[in-house]
């Protein structure tokens, strides 16, 4: 079947990938735009092709430029929805887009020209750097107005943050950040029941319980109240006839969606999907009913989180320094340090890039089915995997699609002009070039596109079936060798794509992605767990001394206001492989600080190789025979008493309540902050599964103080007994009410 996946759903200016589903390299498709909301200058039955202006609905031929592309770009240029077909090898599919309005704004971003780190007199351009331009230099280019260099954009509220990057050398840059007011993203969760009773017209009964965080300000970073929350229920257009979609869709009232059995098609199988909107729009739901061979009907998440991925601890290896600084890292050898990772009380291990490439870091790959030869071969690597799971350890590989090394043969035929391999990459205009590079040209005057200045990486091209085909294969090949994949570069390669893998891999496989800066959209169908960049910065601010600790607050919430639902589904970092050790950049009783939050907050916590044993060298060997200690023993202690202490895992939290009345006797009451983890509201999944958060019905208090000296503080009275104090002693009894107590660096009291 080749048919397009889910319903979509977008905005105004905004641009959706449509393609096919396990792409014919062979077949001939065509894509018709055959119905456009009413106020959209497209017709029924218009060439999709035609039109070329920004805000103009088109349909845009890939890479290819033939008018049998098999991947196109929607970008809607009015409200509504979009019904599009998919003329393929194996039938016709109809796939529809929900356009909902424009939520841009405009902005003019402005930076001194003396905030460039570039004398005045030798700056000779100036380039934009974002995500809102896909980190590609040269694209948008500010210009001079007087004393600053300014440039108009385009952009949804928030708080953004950007580059100013002088004469095209990120060595150059200036880094800034502008808030755009305004509301964040609803977000929703679905429950789902069976409603056969004694009725004749038994039922599904789907509910949303939708919300929307507070609107953005300029100064206080929060306002109060947002507009109501609609959904907008979009029957999967694979699933079922045209007729029978609109029908079913129809029946949407306040508060939920109730559909006939009798409506279902006649294998019973049948997905819905939910979008949030007020202001702005959310990250769908989905839920999936599917009748059985018996007759009998349920309900499900059709993206359930693997069972033993609920809140895991992750650690990293950064593999060819992993077994310290004297022996060669091998698969071998970091399965004869399994017992240490074990040791750690992680749940997964994550390996850097294990493929061939000519790197040290790997993410150059010249080889997707073959390990690097200087880690050793595939039953290495497999022996290696099977040592882990014998340890209770999943093992998660570092998938790296975005790009190739410019080694990478592929790539080489590509640039030599092997027809066979002129859709492998993406390519652009040569005046956008930023490294010097003397790329062979295809066309006049064209190069790779490559991201930032990584000239010896090319972008794949997405928009060919050929090189869905094949990477589509790497993830099968691998997902049947481990548990898990971190996504490189997660943002750089369409989300229809990550919605295929999603539904590609087994149940049991997890999906980290890296988007930087998180994007709930990246959670719609797609994937398990993100990387919270919101908290990962602020505890860098907090460590630098460059915010208060109660900044941990509002960098948590911010999740919310992003769109995210559960806050478990975040993965709490203090560095890896791409950062500063954060020992080395604010030292020690800031990290036992910062690294103690990220296994107190809900979610999973990751902890790099070397955090813990105490490296100031990113991607240094391990320190084994110089390490610290203690600091080693703090972090099996926070792992243990995550792993005992239910509410760490799963609970809400609460950083006002009582955790407001922790006051601070003696010490930097700038360096300190607490939050209460208490019993979370039971969660109802799909298939009216209640599931009750939190455990036990007890609170737990997480006091953290980042200076270097010791605080004390005082807690409110109900909290008797120390569980864990700076990692060190038994849980010991608070005798009297407000008593004080005194840390290094972190206490967990019940």
């Amino acid at each position: 079947m080749h048919e397009p996946g889910p319903p979509r759903a977008t905005s105004v200016g905004e641009s959706v990938e449509l393609a096919p589903r396990n792409p014919d390299t062979e077949g001939t498709y065509e894509w018709t735009l055959r119905s456009a909301p009413p106020e959209s200058d497209a017709g029924a039955g218009d060439d999709p092709r035609s039109a070329s202006a920004a805000d103009e609905p088109v349909l845009l031929a890939g890479e290819t430029s033939r008018d049998d592309a098999p991947v196109v770009h929607l970008r809607p240029d009015a409200p509504g929805t979009y019904v599009v077909t998919l003329d393929a090898p194996d039938e016709s599919h109809r796939q529809r887009v929900r356009a909902f309005p424009d939520e841009r704004r405009p902005v003019e971003l402005r930076v001194p020209a003396t905030d460039l780190p570039v004398d005045d007199a030798d700056v000779d351009r100036v380039s934009l750097l974002w995500p809102h331009n896909d980190r590609l230099l040269a694209r948008d280019r500010p210009t001079r107005d007087g004393d600053n260099w300014a440039c108009d954009v385009q952009i949804p509220p928030g708080r953004h943050g950007f580059s100013f990057v002088a004469n095209d050398d990120l060595g150059n840059g200036h880094r800034d950040e502008v808030t755009v007011p305004g509301p964040g993203r609803p977000r929703l969760s679905l429950s789902a029941t069976v409603d056969e009773g004694d009725t004749a017209a038994p039922v599904v009964r789907i509910a949303a319980d939708a919300s929307a965080p507070p609107s953005l300000d300029d100064e206080s970073g929060r306002t109060g109240g947002a507009s109501p929350v609609d959904v907008e229920y979009l029957v999967d257009d694979r699933d079922a006839s045209p007729e029978t979609v609109e029908r079913i869709e129809s029946l949407a009232a306040e508060g939920g969606l109730s559909i006939p059995l009798s409506d279902l098609p006649s294998d019973g199988a049948l997905r819905v999907h939910a979008v949030p909107h007020a202001d702005r729009y959310g990250a769908a739901e989905t839920v999936a009913i599917e009748r059985d061979e018996a007759g009998d009907v349920a309900v499900s998440d059709s993206h359930a989180l693997p069972d033993w991925a609920d809140s895991p601890t992750i650690y990293e290896a950064f593999v060819r320094s992993f077994a310290g600084d004297t022996l060669p890292t091998t698969f071998r050898e970091i399965e004869r340090r399994v017992p240490y990772i074990e040791s750690l009380g992680v749940d997964a291990l994550w390996l850097t890039p294990v493929l061939a490439s000519p790197t040290e870091h790997g993410y150059h790959v010249t080889d997707y089915y073959d390990t690097a030869a200087d880690l050793g071969d595939r039953e290495a690597f497999a022996s290696l995997v099977e040592a882990c799971h014998e340890a209770g350890i999943k093992v998660i590989f570092d998938l790296v699609i975005n790009h190739t090394s410019r080694d990478h043969p592929a790539f080489q035929m590509h640039a030599a002009g092997v027809d066979a391999y002129a859709d492998h990459y993406r390519r652009t205009d040569g005046a956008f070039d930023v490294t010097d590079t003397d790329w062979a040209e295809l066309e006049d005057g064209d190069m790779p596109e490559y991201y930032f200045n990584w000239r010896r990486i090319p972008n794949l091209n997405f928009d060919s079936p050929t090189v869905r085909e094949w990477l589509l294969d790497v993830v099968d090949e691998w997902s049947a060798v481990v548990d898990g994949f971190r996504a490189d570069v997660a943002w750089g390669v369409p989300h229809g794509f990550w919605k295929e893998v999603a539904d590609r891999v087994p149940d049991d496989c997890l999906l980290l992605d890296e988007t930087l800066p998180h994007d709930p959209f990246y959670g719609e169908g797609q994937f398990d767990i993100h990387y919270d960049t919101s908290v990962y910065e602020a505890l860098r601010a907090i460590g630098a001394g460059d915010a208060p600790a109660d900044a941990l607050a509002d960098a948590f919430d911010r999740a919310a206001w992003l769109g995210f639902g559960d806050p478990t589904r975040q993965m709490r970092y203090v560095e890896n492989h791409d950062e500063e050790r954060y020992l080395a950049e604010y030292g020690r009783a800031a990290l036992r600080a910062a690294a103690a939050a990220t296994f107190t907050l809900p979610g999973a916590p990751l902890v790099y190789a070397g955090q813990e044993r105490g490296n100031e060298t990113y991607r240094g060997p391990i320190r084994w025979h110089d390490g610290d200690n203690d600091l080693t023993d703090f972090h099996r202690a926070l792992a243990a008493l995550r792993e005992r202490e239910p509410l760490l895992r799963d609970g809400a939290v609460d950083f006002e309540g009582r955790a407001a009345d922790v006051s601070v006797v003696d010490g930097d009451a700038e360096r300190v902050t607490a939050y209460e983890r208490t019993a979370a509201e039971p969660v109802t999944e799909p298939g009216d599964q209640s599931v009750d958060a939190g455990g036990d019905s007890d609170s737990l208090l997480v006091v953290l103080n980042f200076a270097d000296r010791p605080a004390t503080v005082t807690v409110p009275a109900r909290y008797e007994t120390v569980l864990f104090a700076d990692g060190r002693g038994a849980p010991a009894d608070i005798e009297a009410a407000d008593e004080t107590v005194a840390l290094d660096g972190v206490a967990v009291l019940r």
